[in-house]
């Protein structure tokens, strides 16, 4: 990579030249949608529009974050409501590879209504090198299609601009740093979101269900971390398996889901190795979550994998 002010310098000279209209970027939040939205606004101003879609599949509380970080950076924005149209597309698909496609899917639909209302005729993306190296193509294997890869529809009626596709997350968070950009601290969060937390079909209930165990592995860790009792991991999240295990309510027997816990150290997200939790962490966030959920959730388990042969998501 050059070095940062001359990464900047030709990606604004670059999207300049060819983003002659208008033009809108999906901003999920994460570090690589905010930081192609700050550059791409800063090459052409008002004439980008950040689209933030709640899905339905976003963590707890992401919706106000988003919307608090893009106004506080000055980027032409818009948050839409398409949950009950990707519940819709959702139901009945359980393979993760039919989710990411039909989220991608959907993600194109929403951002070509916005394209046609705002009359812009490029999409930008936060695509970066482990997005499309994961894809797969003709010469490489698909490890996994990432939704703003594999998901792209053929008929797609806009251009992409995608001015990070050759930088690795580390380069990605330097970048975000120099920018000054609020997200460049915040954990990866992949672009289906918690549909591929969510093993099996994706249900409102479901989702419910993974979103608030998510919130409390990130909020255990986060204070654990801050308390000196363990390094912050790179990404730390929780999956719901879609099997039912015995359990135990009172004095009845009872059947409830399983929650793993997965936490990583990385650099780039290309490999990865299993955090060290401390076990007293590893019990408070099970006491936290079986109590929580006591009528969903009877078991919590730790993914003790390492990448390869895992992903770092289940799906």
């Amino acid at each position: 990579m050059l070095g940062l002010e001359d990464f900047i310098d030709d990606t604004l000279e670059t999207v300049r030249s060819t983003v002659k209209g208008k033009a809108i970027i999906a901003c999920s939040g994460g570090v690589d949608s905010m930081v192609a939205a700050t550059l791409v606004s800063k090459a052409i101003g008002d004439r980008l529009l950040a689209v933030y879609v709640d899905n339905g599949l976003m963590r707890k509380g992401e919706t106000a974050e988003v919307e608090s970080m893009l106004r506080e950076m000055g980027i032409n924005y818009r948050i839409i409501d398409a949950s009950e149209e990707f519940f819709a597309a959702l139901k009945g698909v359980d393979d993760p590879e039919g989710k990411r496609k039909v989220i991608g899917e959907r993600f194109i639909r929403v951002f070509e209504r916005v394209a046609k209302e705002f009359g812009a005729e490029v999409l930008v993306q936060g695509t970066i090198a482990p997005d499309w190296i994961e894809s797969g193509d003709g010469v490489r294997d698909t490890i996994k299609s990432h939704h703003n890869v594999g998901g792209l529809p053929k008929d797609m009626g806009m251009e992409l601009c995608e001015p990070l596709r050759d930088l690795y997350k580390d380069e990605v968070r330097d970048l975000a740093r120099f920018l000054g950009v609020r997200a460049s601290e915040r954990q990866p969060f992949p672009g289906p979101a918690l549909a591929v937390r969510c093993l099996g079909e994706v249900t409102p209930e479901s989702i419910a269900i993974v979103r608030e165990a998510c919130f409390i592995v990130e909020d255990e860790i986060m204070k654990a971390a801050d308390a000196g009792k363990m390094e912050r991991p790179w990404q730390y999240f929780a999956v719901l398996l879609p099997s039912k295990t015995v359990g135990v309510q009172g004095d009845r027997r009872a059947y409830g889901r399983t929650v793993a816990i997965r936490a990583v150290s990385s650099i780039d997200g290309m490999t990865a190795t299993y955090a060290d939790i401390p076990l007293e962490v590893l019990g408070a966030i099970s006491s936290r979550i079986t109590h929580t959920m006591k009528v969903s959730v009877n078991r919590v388990v730790y993914d003790i994998t390492n990448k390869p042969p895992a992903t770092i998501e289940w799906e």
